[in-house]
């Protein structure tokens, strides 16, 4: 870190009269490699190949289907939209040189903790790929394979060239959260001195960009593979592979997704609450000196901390819902085509695109339709962000129910059951309505506004061991509501699929689990409108913080505390609908792992009896997967945290001048600090998650084969799947909700409420906070990743159980 030589020798004049700027806190900008080739490249050179590469993409579609160049052409006009959108934000002003300085030094720190942990988990990516290409050489093949002629090699590399494109677009979609947030907090900060509608603008604009790009990769991503591969194996000529196998060639796309989305999480998730930790620790309840305070030596850390752990992590984590989600469908979709002998099954297999082709459109509009007031300079009253939000919500909420009624009449109306496309839009319908639904419970758990933080508040009043009480009772309650919502959806979604009048030859209702599919994709029909709403929360808390560290009118700091406590109900309400749209996709990745299975063993794979010993034994190890995972999470968040106490501590007395501004604390050292630590400690859950089944699998099959059981392991790695998914989901729920609740706890009593900020029930409140840091943004976004993870993890290595 660069200091000045008079900062060292202590020759200063009173600080207050220099002018409050930070040293150059600054390294050389860094631009990753792909930009600055791109830079090289001569601009109408770089037109042609854009020009060549989207017609190659296009005539690929065209020969795979019409739906195909629609789905081409609305995700590339979304990024064409996207664009706009990061020009209209950059456009705005960084405000006075010491906030530049500060927002330099937060891109420096998230730029440089980004390359190195991607870098580590491309590592581990390429191994794992290994892995699988070795497993899937030495497999058995399926009867539909040996049909197709699609040989060992040929489908053991189509799998690795998935894994590792998914692990790659998983990274790019982490990668822009990131760099928007980094550029697009200053801005907010900037705006907030003139008015709170227009941070609020510039946040939810930085916000939209990434989501469009995000929802808009896994989209095109997809439909890239599936029109490559429907092209390059001729699907549908005589003697090759049928449309309906196609989808199952994707899995390894998912599984790339969600292993990069768990390490992304988790290295994140470690760094951005060991540093908030850390400086709140010694920062708040030691010193005494206010959140973001520039004395406080980790506050820098603790802002990079939200680049990496909020945008960077949650955007991989959406990409991997969303991914996830559509190939489960499309599987699904595709098996009940084949089943009805429906004649022409790519409208049921190529739904899922279409229902995110539309998602990108109406959230577009929600975006835009969030505006600045007409004139800047006139000082009016400042409206609630949250309702603000809301409304933008609604409208594409709205749009949403009307796109999906049509995609559903467009895509899924078939002779054989002329009303089944209406049973499906309810289903959709009842997806909307959870998604809904799980947005409401999850604000009213968590925002200040509302009865049970005021009362969590109230429970600060009498000490820190009853906020703790308080906020532990909070959470397990706010399992209840959520877990009752999911349920009625998946049995009446089913239940609507099932009367749709689908039947196979036998004459049985084969809708059931396709019905569950399209509740799911109703329920992420409004995706990117919000994770919009999710990246709005960690922009508008850095912009707090460079306010605060560059000593801004108490007045500016008002409306970015205004919009950071929004963004933490927002972050939350995200979280629920991660974990809603979950618990859905899993249950679709579940019956997929069933069929799979069925495929390769030739034989019925159609319920799972806990009755068995092995297979109970199964389901217990996949509870206590989730809770030695979390365990595992939350100890990596503290023994970090630990190193960042014992090095603030020490700049306060080795530097005694920091506290009166007369000496300048050491930032980077904090950053480097977390950075070592919180990749270091990611690797132990990341690798319980990914080894675990495997273990269990092939422990179990060799135990199947002396015992003459021939299913054992795929039964007893099902049973794990569905006991990790059930605990999964409510360990989720409830460490998402008591985080979140602990949080804006204290955020009320800092409005003025039970004596404020500094009071003995503020600093019970700070430690509610902190004990719930590591439980809402550490291991329970973590765990629905996990969830995901382990459901497509079987689904590539079901071959291996058998």
């Amino acid at each position: 870190m660069m200091i000045d030589d008079d900062v060292e020798t202590g020759d200063l004049g009173p600080y207050q009269e220099r002018p409050r700027i930070f040293p150059n806190m600054r390294s050389k900008p860094y631009n990753p490699l792909i930009f600055r080739v791109f830079k090289r490249i001569n601009v109408r050179v770089l037109f042609i190949l854009l020009l060549l590469g989207f017609g190659g993409i296009f005539y690929v579609g065209a020969r795979t289907s019409p739906i195909i160049v629609f789905v081409f052409t609305v995700c590339i006009f979304s990024f064409i939209l996207s664009i706009y959108l990061t020009k209209w934000v950059l456009s705005k002003d960084e405000g006075p040189p010491e906030m530049v300085q500060i927002s330099d030094a937060i891109r420096d720190g998230a730029e440089g903790f980004f390359r190195t942990q991607y870098s580590t988990i491309s590592k581990m990516a390429l191994l794992l790929a290994l892995v699988i290409l070795c497993i899937y050489l030495f497999r058995s093949t399926t009867p539909q394979q040996e049909s197709s002629g699609l040989g060992r090699s040929t489908s053991a590399y189509i799998t690795v060239a998935a894994f590792l494109l998914g692990a790659l677009c998983s990274g790019i979609a982490g990668y822009v959260g990131m760099w928007v947030s980094v550029r697009a907090n200053v801005r907010v900060s900037s705006a907030a001195r003139r008015s709170a509608r227009e941070a609020l603008q510039i946040a939810v604009r930085a916000g939209g960009f990434s989501a469009l790009v995000v929802v808009g990769m896994a989209v095109i991503g997809i439909a890239i593979l599936y029109a490559t591969f429907y092209v390059w194996l001729g699907v549908d000529s005589p003697g090759s592979m049928k449309v309906t196998d196609l989808p199952l060639l994707l899995v390894g796309y998912g599984f790339g997704a969600s292993f990069v989305a768990l390490f992304a999480q988790l290295g994140g998730g470690i760094f951005t609450k060991a540093a908030d930790v850390g400086a709140d620790l010694v920062g708040k309840v030691e010193q005494g000196i206010p959140e973001d305070d520039p004395r406080n030596p980790a506050v820098i850390a603790d802002l990079v901390g939200d680049n990496v752990g909020d945008c960077a992590a949650r955007g991989a984590d959406l990409f991997e819902s969303i991914a996830a989600e559509i190939i489960s469908a499309m599987i699904l979709g595709g098996t009940m085509a084949q089943r009805c002998k429906i004649a022409d099954p790519s409208g049921f297999i190529l739904f899922p695109l279409v229902v995110h082709s539309f998602d990108l459109v109406i959230s577009s509009v929600g975006i835009l339709s969030i505006r600045g007031t007409r004139d800047s300079s006139a000082k009016s009253p400042m409206e609630d962000p949250m309702a603000i939000l809301q409304k933008g919500y609604s409208i594409t909420i709205f749009l949403a129910v009307l796109t999906f009624v049509a995609s559903t009449y467009w895509m899924l109306y078939t002779e054989q059951a002329p009303s089944a496309w209406v049973h499906f839009a309810l289903c959709g319908l009842v997806g909307i309505i959870t998604a809904y639904f799980f947005v409401w419970i999850t604000k009213y758990y968590t925002d200040y506004k509302h009865g049970p933080v005021r009362a969590l508040a109230l429970a600060s009043s009498t000490g820190h061991g009853t906020n703790i009480i308080a906020g532990v009772s909070l959470g397990l309650e706010a399992t209840a509501l959520p877990v009752l919502v999911i349920s009625v959806s998946i049995v009446s979604a089913f239940w609507l699929g099932n009367t749709s009048g689908l039947m196979d030859e036998a004459g049985n209702p084969t809708g059931g689990l396709f019905g569950t599919a399209v509740a799911t994709m109703g329920m992420l029909s409004t995706a990117a409108y919000v994770l919009t709403m999710d990246m709005f929360g960690p922009i508008a808390d850095n912009a707090g913080g460079i306010v605060e560290m560059s000593q801004q009118p108490e007045s500016v700091r008002e409306i970015t505390d205004v919009l950071d406590a929004v963004g933490n109900t927002t972050k939350a309400t995200t979280k629920g609908f991660a974990i809603g749209s979950a618990a859905l996709a899993s249950f679709l990745l579940f019956s997929a792992y069933m069929d799979e299975v069925a495929t390769f063993a030739r034989e019925p794979f159609t319920q799972v009896d806990i009755a068995i010993p092995e297979v109970f034994v199964g389901g217990l190890l996949g509870s206590m997967l989730i809770f030695l995972f979390s365990a595992w999470a939350c100890s990596a968040v503290g023994r970090t945290a630990q190193e960042v106490v014992k090095e603030v501590r020490r700049q306060f007395i080795e530097r005694p001048g920091i506290m009166d501004y007369k000496e300048k604390p050491d930032y980077g050292r904090c950053v480097a600090i977390v950075a070592a630590a919180s990749l270091r400690e990611m690797i132990k859950p990341g690798a319980l998650a990914i080894i675990s089944p495997m273990v269990v699998g092939v422990v179990f099959r060799i135990l199947g084969y002396y015992t003459g059981q021939s299913l054992l392991g795929a039964k007893v790695v099902a049973a794990m799947l569905m006991f990790a998914t059930v605990s999964g989901i409510l360990m989720a729920l409830f460490l998402n909700t008591a985080g979140g609740a602990w949080d804006n706890a204290k955020k009320y009593i800092e409005t003025g409420a039970y004596g404020g900020k500094g009071s003995d029930c503020h600093k019970a409140a700070v430690t509610g906070d902190t004990v719930g840091d590591p439980f809402k943004d550490t291991a329970g976004p973590s765990i629905h990743v996990l969830i995901k993870m382990l459901a497509t993890i079987t689904l590539v290595m079901a071959p291996v159980f058998l």
